[in-house]
């Protein structure tokens, strides 16, 4: 695993102490995960805005819907007996 030295603040220094003698976790392993959700918090608000940006469309989001009407019927609605 390769590092990289990143410059914090002295505040968030102890923060991330106290969490890894919280958790037992390592520092490294702390940051990977805050970081990994703030890149998934920020693709899902872009998913989000691109979704809305969709909806206020009417043409474009009566297209949607008519793809997601024709997807409807390839999908079984009961179980077989």
């Amino acid at each position: 695993m390769s590092t990289s030295t990143v410059r914090v603040s002295e505040e968030a220094k102890e923060t991330l102490r106290r969490l890894s003698a919280q958790t037992g976790r390592k520092p490294g392993e702390l940051i990977g995960e805050a970081v990994e959700r703030y890149h998934r918090e920020l693709f899902l608000k872009d998913a989000d805005a691109a979704f809305g940006a969709l909806r206020a469309d009417e043409g474009a989001w009566a297209e949607e819907e008519g793809e997601r009407a024709a997807w409807e019927g390839t999908l079984p609605n009961r179980l077989e007996k």
